[in-house]
Order: C-alpha cells, then sequence, then structure tokens
C-alpha cells in the first residue's frame, strides 16, 4: 500500500521574494525535501490557484511556509485561508515572522504613502490625482482589487502561527533543519522559534577578538572606516546588532565583513529587540558628560531603522 507524502505549502505577502529564492536555494537539497513531501501550493513555482487550496479539506495541509508581512485584505484573506487549510502554520522570514522591512512603513501613515507613490515620485504622472480604488468597472465587467490596510502587521498580529522560521531570508541551513523538524514527529514546543535562543554574539567568528571592556567616542558606518576583518565590529565602532539577535544563521553578514542587522529577530527571552539593542550599544559610550553622550549617540543614523528595521510592527513601539 502506497504512503501518502505529508502536503506543505508556500505562499508570498508582503514581501521583497527573498524567501521564495531561499526555498530555490536548497540547490539539489530541494529534491530530497521534494522526496519527502508533496507540495500541494506554491504559485510563484507551480501553477496554482486560491481555489485550489479552497476545495481542500480544512487541516489536509501538514504544514504551510508563509512569507511576507500582512498588508492587504487580499494577504489577510489568504492568511485565514492556509490557517484554515493547515495543520501548522508557519511564519516564514523576518517579514511574517516580525513585520520585516515593509513594517517600517508604519512610521508613516496611509495617506501619506499613496500620495508618495501615486502623486509625488519624480517618474509619475498623475495630473487627475488619481488613486486606486478597490472597485473598477467600464460598463463591461466588475473589477475588485485588494484594499491596503492601515498599518503593516506579522503574521501572528493576524492569525495564530505554531513556529518561526527566522532569517532575511532564511539561510539553506536554518529551512532544511526546519522542515525536518516538522517531519521528525517529536514537534517543540507551539510558538517556538526554530532557532537557538542565544544571542548571535555567541556563535560570532569573532568573539574572541570582543574585549572585556568597549568604550566608544562615536560610532561608525562600513563606509567610513577600513573594516578590520578579525577584530570584533562593536569593538571598531560599527553598530553590529549581534547581541540583540538570536543565533543559528552562523553570522554570514560578518563573515563577510558587514555587521549584523538583526533579521533573525531577538534571542529568547527578550520581549523587544530594539529596547536590548539600544541598551547594549548605550552601554559602551565612554563618557558620564551628558552633551557627549549627546553628540555620540547623534552619530548614529536613522535609530529606528536600526535597531527596529525588521521589528517594528511587533514591537513596543507599536503599542
Amino acid at each position: 500500500m502506497t504512503q501518502t507524502k505529508p502536503k506543505i505549502a508556500f505562499y508570498w505577502c508582503a514581501s521583497c521574494g527573498g524567501c521564495e529564492e531561499a526555498v530555490v536555494d536548497l540547490a539539489e537539497e530541494i529534491l530530497d525535501v521534494v522526496a519527502a513531501v508533496d507540495i500541494v501550493f506554491w504559485p510563484v513555482a507551480l501553477d496554482f490557484k486560491r481555489r485550489d487550496v479552497e476545495q481542500m479539506a480544512d487541516g489536509s495541509i501538514l504544514a504551510t511556509f508563509l512569507n511576507g508581512a500582512i498588508r492587504t485584505s487580499e494577504q489577510e484573506e489568504m492568511a485565514n485561508l492556509l490557517r484554515r487549510k493547515s495543520k501548522l502554520l508557519v511564519a516564514f522570514g523576518s517579514c511574517s515572522h516580525l513585520g520585516g522591512i515593509p513594517g517600517l512603513a508604519n512610521l508613516f501613515t496611509r495617506e501619506s504613502i499613496l500620495e508618495t507613490v501615486y502623486f509625488e515620485t519624480p517618474t509619475t504622472q498623475n495630473p487627475n490625482r488619481v488613486l486606486p480604488g478597490t472597485q473598477s468597472g467600464n460598463g463591461n465587467g466588475e473589477l475588485t482589487l485588494p484594499s491596503f490596510s492601515s498599518r503593516v502587521r506579522a503574521l501572528d498580529q493576524v492569525v495564530e502561527v505554531d513556529y518561526y522560521v527566522p532569517g532575511c531570508p532564511p539561510l539553506p541551513k536554518i529551512i532544511t533543519r526546519a522542515v525536518a523538524t516538522l517531519l521528525g514527529g517529536h514537534l517543540p514546543d507551539k510558538g517556538s522559534v526554530l532557532t537557538p535562543e542565544e544571542a548571535l554574539c555567541t556563535e560570532c567568528p569573532r568573539k574572541d577578538s570582543k574585549p572585556e571592556k568597549i568604550a566608544l567616542k562615536s560610532f561608525k558606518r562600513p563606509q567610513e572606516i577600513l573594516i578590520d576583518e578579525t577584530q570584533c565590529l562593536l569593538a571598531q565602532g560599527l553598530l553590529c546588532m549581534g547581541p540583540a539577535t538570536r543565533a543559528g544563521c552562523e553570522a554570514p553578514c560578518i563573515q563577510g565583513n558587514m555587521p549584523c542587522t538583526g533579521c533573525c529577530g531577538a534571542p529568547g527571552r527578550v520581549r523587544d529587540q530594539g529596547a536590548k539593542a539600544l541598551s547594549a550599544i548605550a552601554s559602551l559610550v565612554d563618557s558620564r558628560d551628558e552633551q557627549e553622550i549627546d553628540a555620540v549617540l547623534a552619530s548614529i543614523p536613522d535609530p529606528v531603522g536600526t535597531f527596529y528595521r525588521y521589528s517594528l510592527p511587533g514591537s513596543l513601539l507599536a503599542h
């Protein structure tokens, strides 16, 4: 008797598409995944339609890996549909996990975003100042378009999420381990992030070069200095998010001589990644003079974009 393979699905909401590329980056390992499962929905790569999912029995999909934040009504509808059809819903990648870079749009109103896109960009020609609507027709039929909501939300702010696979995008090793975990039969606690809970500094290839005490008079951007490829980046005055970021990615950015930007989210037991990073960075300032401290902190460009680059929608700032 032929054993039915477990069914899995992939879907893409508000994100750049890098998470879809990450699945392809499994290279020959994707053949092992395909051999172990039946991919029943992956519209970016295979010819599936929404109606195919609607016709499935509730709970018939073992796991759906949904990447991207939720910004439009269509994305919210698909998140609810795939939640209903799946035993396990996995927030796949930083945008789904935390809100991601699209979540920085929450610094602006819905109206200001639409005005910028449709009226103010240099290449836009819109003399009648037309904005997209949810209904459009020319007498031959009506077209319904998704509505653009007032803010970006992480997946778990819309539907219940079982597990999280972090990263921008998740690395092939993280994806492979996550799939193996879900297929292995011994599931971790619900709500787990499927990477280690420790901070990235624990697996940083430069951790032995970090001095016992770091004291800084200013912070530098990568293009402003010649970065020493062997020394702790924080010790060189670079804003590395390693102390406030979850381990598991094996520090590819640091191996490429660039600071960690925090895409895997906060380590375990940390409520707010940005607040944790701010605390770590503030402790490095080598001054007790208020004006000098202000000058040092003023050298940090775009604090929200630096410390909450991936996590703004679910942060304490959002409440």
